[in-house]
């Protein structure tokens, strides 16, 4: 089933990538590309459409009070580059959400997700509320049940501890980065770190946990994984220095 879709944004590079990444994916017809949010809401109202990728800062008209204003008329991916509107986004039922840069391979993912929901499936019953369960760990690595769950969106996700990079922490959420991805979740800074085993893990700031083998450098109280600067808050910073002591060589 090929999926109807228009692409929302005020930005012309930004619409041409979309563009350019729904043309290579056989399952998505490019119907419009609107920089005004306004003439995009008139179309969603009118019908036909399956699938909307939508920024969030525009002028006229944000994200947000899109969907607010078109309600479930169809499936939404919001396209943006700030994280903070994650949790509101999801309270509106947006299938994905993706942060620029888009990387090909990560709104594939997306979009093959919401074809999968078109076809009805019978799923089991919603989690009450936002859940890590830590797997079995008897501190030896274990490939097959080294993984953690987190509740994102309206799923719970498994995540492969050695997948993870670090952890940052942004007011009543976190964000879980990965080799491939960033996932965001409802969770507490503390419940995160007390999921985690320590023998990989460990906590540098009140906002940061980092995968001790990960870490690429160290300079002065900055940490770098992956290219990100990790600062080393000055309660954590004895702690860490001493693990990191512990393997020297």
């Amino acid at each position: 089933m090929n999926l109807n879709c228009i692409v929302v944004d005020d930005e012309p590079l930004a619409l041409d990538i979309l563009q350019d990444y729904i043309s290579k994916v056989p399952f998505l017809t490019m119907v419009k590309r609107c920089e005004n949010p306004i003439e995009a809401l008139q179309i969603v109202q009118g019908g036909g459409i399956d699938l909307v990728f939508l920024d969030i800062q525009m002028p006229e008209l944000t994200g947000i009070q899109f969907l607010k204003i078109a309600g479930n008329k169809c499936h939404y991916i919001l396209t943006t580059a700030y994280p903070q509107y994650a949790l509101e986004s999801y309270d509106l039922n947006v299938s994905d959400y993706l942060l620029k840069p888009i990387a090909f391979d990560r709104f594939y993912k997306a979009v093959e997700k919401v074809h999968n929901q078109v076809k009805p499936v019978e799923t089991p019953a919603s989690v009450a509320q936002p859940i890590i369960t830590p797997a079995p760990f008897s501190g030896a690595p274990n490939p097959v049940q080294d993984y953690i769950f987190v509740k994102t969106e309206h799923k719970i996700q498994k995540i492969y501890l050695h997948d993870i990079l670090f952890i940052e922490g942004l007011k009543d959420y976190i964000s879980i980065f990965t080799k491939d991805e960033r996932v965001i979740t409802l969770q507490s800074m503390k419940k995160m770190e007390e999921a985690l085993p320590q023998s990989q893990f460990i906590r540098v700031h009140k906002s940061y946990i980092v995968a001790v083998d990960k870490i690429e450098s160290i300079e002065r109280s900055r940490i770098t994984i992956n290219q990100k600067i990790i600062p080393v808050g000055d309660t954590y910073r004895d702690e860490f220095f001493r693990v990191i002591g512990n393997k020297n060589i």
